[in-house]
Formats: structure tokens, sequence, C-alpha cells
């Protein structure tokens, strides 16, 4: 039996995965997290197979997590099924630890074709994320700006090139307005941009904004 841990912030989405999985005679949901304190407290008391993890929790973001599961378990694979486009995330999803990637548009028999063989000690991408890691081993290696960003940084750049305000990302991020400040003004830095305008234009050039 697969025993699958649940952790998305939102209590519809764990319903829905809940609802994919009810028919799998090899597959089990034993338990739920909706922020990533749950997520590390569950891990380390229990016994899983598979985690399917959203990136877009409150508190400690989901690339972080990963990082930290890493270093903990590393032996846990991870599937991230989230609403990012795998162009925004995936890399760096995959770099931080986890064993596959989904979008939450994916066909529910791919979800568990995913969890099955992550389960068996496989990987899983999608034939789009497939053919963008083949891009980027072709690419010259000069990095683009976005690519210079801390994995908070290019999570932050993503939000504000969504239309998010200072104050509404550091209340989905639960952190503090000055903390959201430091990392915008990092990020003009690095990027070297003036404003909220060029970030935006550029995120939206290179297909990082939703």
């Amino acid at each position: 039996m697969i025993r699958v841990l649940i952790a998305d912030d939102h209590p519809l989405a764990r319903r829905g995965l809940r609802d994919i999985f009810e028919d799998e005679a090899d597959i089990t949901i034993g338990a739920e997290a909706e922020n990533g304190q749950e997520v590390l407290k569950a891990v380390r008391e229990g016994r899983w197979d598979v985690l399917v993890l959203d990136l877009s929790m409150p508190g400690l973001s989901g690339l972080d997590l990963l990082k930290q599961l890493k270093s903990e378990k590393p032996g846990l694979p991870v599937l991230v099924v989230t609403m990012h486009p795998e162009k925004r995330y995936a890399v760096r999803a995959l770099r931080a630890g986890a064993s596959g990637y989904l979008t939450k548009g994916s066909p529910p028999e791919e979800l568990i074709a995913a969890v099955r063989k992550l389960a068996a000690g496989g990987k899983y991408a999608s034939s789009t994320l497939t053919e963008t890691l083949v891009r980027r081993i072709d690419e010259p290696e000069d990095k683009m700006p976005h690519e210079t960003l801390s994995d908070r940084e290019f999570q932050v750049l993503c939000m504000v090139a969504s239309g998010m305000t200072v104050s509404e990302i550091a209340h989905k991020l639960s952190l503090s307005v000055n903390t959201i400040s430091t990392y915008r003004s990092r990020i003009l830095d690095k990027m070297s941009m003036q404003n909220n305008a060029q970030l935006t234009r550029y995120a939206v050039d290179n297909q990082l904004a939703e």
C-alpha cells in the first residue's frame, strides 16, 4: 500500500486530491497538512511513501520546505502539484529536491501514475517539462537575470508581476512588510531595474507572470 501525505493550504484542493485517489486500491491518503510546519511534523512522526506538495502555502515556502525535507528526509519522494506553470517553478523545485512536478490542471490519471512511479523509486516529469529540461541543457551558460535570484526572491518577483502589493505579498507569505520590501529592493538591484513596471514587463516577456 502506498501511503500518501497531502500538503495544500486549500481544503477544497485537499478534498479533490482525496477524491482522485479514493478508488485506487494500492494508494491511501494517510494524513493532510495545510502549512509547512504541519508537513514537517507529519514527516518526522510518520512513515510516508510519497508527499504530494503544493508550493504556495503560508509561512515556510514550498521551495524552502523542499530543501529542508531533502536535508532531513532525503529518501522521501516529493511530488509537487501546484497551480504554477512548469516554466515558473519546475526546474527550481527539482533542484530543491522534488522527484516530480505536475500542475493542478493535469489529468487525474497522470497524477496517479506519478505517485506510483515515485513510490517505486522513480522520478516523474511531463512531456513538456522534459522538453524544458532538455532545452536548459542546450542553453548558454550565462544566466538570465531572474535566474540569479534566490528562491524566495523569485517567488516575490512572480507575485509582484501578478499585480500583488507589498502588503498582500507579506500577508500571503506570513512575513513582515519590511521583509518583503527588502526582497523587492534586492530583486531590483540584482536585475538592474528601477520599478515594478519593469519587473512586470520582464516577467511577462519571459512567461513568468500568470
